[in-house]
């Protein structure tokens, strides 16, 4: 915390740290700038409700830095200040009426704000979550009645199935949400984060998360030995003789030859195939940016792809994204080779591991 007068030059200078920085402005006492760690900058008015020094600290939200210039924020933090001299509590009244709020509206205010810290692709899968579960379940629920025990059961309906679904809508588009554990501790996980949201923006004074007892996800260990791997191969080699999609088959083969996740793959871009130095240079993936060495079977594929004008090896058949049909092959692929339960999520249990050669 420092105190300077306030100018954009002295908020674009403000250096981030792991948590809240606060610079106060030295002519209007209370006013200020928070810093968050994402780079978020908020104009603040500090003040202690009902006055004195055993009053309760109140920090009002003005706007978000770039909104207004530092001059205007200065004169509405005034204007607060004012009111807290004539005995209001601007900030207590205005939590009290965003309290109301309920856990759907402040779901949307989250995505709009809360979640740019977060990857694009992380955004949109927790966001998704966060609709088809919470969302369903607590989503009419004002914010500030949500207890531990609306928490806990909301995570045993969704380890129970109950916000499962399978729903089409409009062309080659499809709604696929699944419960079980896993899903159930992402949802009390991802609400976590909602909630932490609610007390950074002052709306919430704490997160009613924070005392449920998480569910233990299990994490599946299944592998394929070298004679299941001989079987995907074979089933592969059926499917491409039949006339099966060569993309659906070339991205199945990558899943196996490099470890690599199954978006990894099937959006691959030319732009992060380095044939010349036998790598794959994924610069957003889960984990970050990563390098992935290629095994030659691995090379032999990507190497007799032709290029064209799509930036995706594998574009979709319309459209400009990529391509998606891997959901059809992966059950006949599967029922084929006689291998129940396996996933491509299963086959990247050979990253960083020696090259895997199917027949």
């Amino acid at each position: 915390m420092s105190a300077l007068k306030l100018t954009k030059s002295v908020i674009d200078a403000i250096e981030l740290k792991d948590r809240d920085v606060f610079v106060w402005d030295v002519e209007l006492k209370g006013f200020g700038v928070r810093a968050s760690p994402n780079g978020v900058m908020t104009f603040i008015a500090q003040y202690r409700a009902g006055g004195g020094r055993s009053g309760r600290t109140r920090r009002s939200t003005i706007v978000r830095f770039g909104t207004l210039t530092v001059d205007e924020a200065r004169k509405q933090a005034k204007v607060i200040l004012g009111a807290v001299a004539s005995g209001q509590d601007p900030s207590g009244e205005r939590t009290a009426s965003r309290r109301e709020m309920t856990v759907s509206q402040l779901l949307d205010q989250y995505e709009k704000e809360g979640a740019g810290h977060l990857k694009a692709r992380e955004r949109r899968q927790q966001i998704a979550r966060l609709r088809h579960h919470v969302g369903a379940l607590l989503g009419s629920r004002q914010i500030g009645k949500v207890r531990v025990a609306d928490i806990e059961k909301m995570m045993r309906d969704v380890a129970a199935g109950k916000t499962q679904k399978d729903e089409k809508f409009g062309f080659r588009k499809r709604i696929i949400v699944r419960g079980g554990e896993g899903a159930a501790a992402r949802a009390v996980r991802d609400l976590s984060a909602v909630f932490a949201f609610a007390v950074r923006i002052e709306v919430l004074a704490a997160n009613p998360c924070s005392p449920v007892k998480k569910p233990a996800v299990r994490r599946r260990k299944r592998f394929l030995d070298v004679d299941e791997l001989n079987r995907l191969g074979a089933a592969l080699q059926k499917l491409k003789a039949e006339g099966a999609n060569e993309k659906a088959i070339n991205i199945t083969l990558l899943w196996a030859l490099t470890g690599c996740r199954r978006n990894e793959i099937a959006e691959l871009k030319w732009a992060d195939v380095d044939l010349l130095r036998k790598c794959l240079r994924l610069g957003d993936s889960k984990t970050g940016e990563s390098h992935r060495v290629l095994a030659w079977p691995a090379l032999e594929i990507l190497t007799n792809i032709p290029r064209g004008q799509s930036p995706y090896v594998f574009p979709s058949e319309r459209g400009d994204t990529f391509y998606q049909g891997t959901k059809k092959i992966w059950p006949r692929l599967i029922a084929l080779a006689e291998l129940p339960g396996v996933t491509p999520h299963t086959l990247t249990c050979f990253r960083n591991s020696d090259p895997v050669v199917m027949a």
